[in-house]
C-alpha cells in the first residue's frame, strides 16, 4: 500500500491559552500536548495580552481564565467577538466563581470548563468548539440550569413562546444545538450538508435574539425540546 507523498497531514486545532498562573499554563499545556490533534501555539498572562497574541497567530481556539490582570478574560472574549469572531472561546474558572456564568454568555464564549475538572474534558471542549459547537462541563451545566431554571414552568412557558417562531427543522436544529451537537454532527443526524446546517445555526441564533451557541442551547433546556441521550 502506497502513500500520496505530496498528501498534506491533517490540520491541527491551533489553541492560544490565557491564564495569570504560570503553572496552571504548564498544567493545561502539558494536558492539550499530549493530544495529537491540538498544538498550543502562544500563551498569555493577561487578557490584554491574549489579545496581542489573537492577532499576531490567529488561533482556532482561545482558552482564557476568568480572571486576570490588566484585562480580565470577559473583556478579552467580548473584544474577541468583535474583531476575531471565527476564534471560538473557552472560559476557564473555579466552581466558586459560578456567578459569572451569565456574564460569560454575554461576552460570547463558547465553552466553559472548571479547572479542577477531567483533562479529557478540556480536549473535548477544544475539539468541540473548533467543530462549531459548545461545551459545558458537566458541574458548570447544572449550575447553568439552576441559575436559569428558577419558577420552571413559567420559564419553559415563555422559552417554549419564543421557540414558536421557529420552523419545525429550525426547532430540530436548535434541539441538537442543545445536546451539544457540532454543526457536522447535527448534519449527519439530519441528513443535511455542513453548510446547510450552518446557515440554520445562524437563523435560529438570529431569530430567537440569542448571542451565541450556548445561550441558544439554554434556551432549548428551558423549552424542554433538548433530547436524551
Amino acid at each position: 500500500m502506497t502513500h500520496a507523498p505530496d498528501e498534506p497531514p491533517a490540520r491541527c486545532v491551533r489553541v492560544l491559552l490565557a491564564d495569570d498562573e504560570a503553572m496552571m499554563r504548564a498544567g493545561v499545556r502539558a494536558i492539550l500536548d499530549a493530544a495529537p490533534d491540538i498544538e498550543v501555539v502562544a500563551e498569555a498572562g493577561d487578557g490584554r495580552e491574549a489579545l496581542e497574541l489573537a492577532r499576531a497567530h490567529r488561533p482556532d481556539v482561545a482558552l482564557l481564565d476568568i480572571r486576570m490582570p490588566v484585562l480580565d478574560g470577559l473583556g478579552a472574549a467580548a473584544e474577541l467577538r468583535r474583531s476575531a469572531p471565527e476564534i471560538a472561546v473557552v472560559m476557564l474558572t473555579t466552581f466558586s466563581e459560578d456567578e459569572y456564568i451569565t456574564s460569560a454568555l454575554d461576552s460570547g464564549a463558547s465553552g466553559f470548563l472548571l479547572k479542577s475538572g477531567d483533562p479529557y474534558e478540556l480536549m473535548a471542549a477544544v475539539r468541540a468548539v473548533h467543530g462549531g459547537g459548545a461545551f459545558l462541563s458537566p458541574r458548570i451545566a447544572h449550575r447553568v440550569i439552576q441559575q436559569v431554571s428558577g419558577g420552571r414552568m413559567t420559564r419553559q412557558a415563555a422559552a417554549q413562546e419564543r421557540i414558536a417562531v421557529l420552523s419545525p427543522r429550525e426547532r430540530e436544529v436548535l434541539a441538537l444545538v442543545g445536546a451539544g451537537l457540532s454543526n457536522a454532527e447535527i448534519g449527519e443526524r439530519l441528513y443535511l450538508v455542513e453548510g446547510t446546517v450552518k446557515a440554520y445555526v445562524s437563523a435560529v441564533l438570529s431569530r430567537l435574539d440569542v448571542k451565541n451557541r450556548v445561550q441558544a442551547a439554554v434556551l432549548a433546556y428551558e423549552a424542554g425540546i433538548v433530547p436524551e441521550g
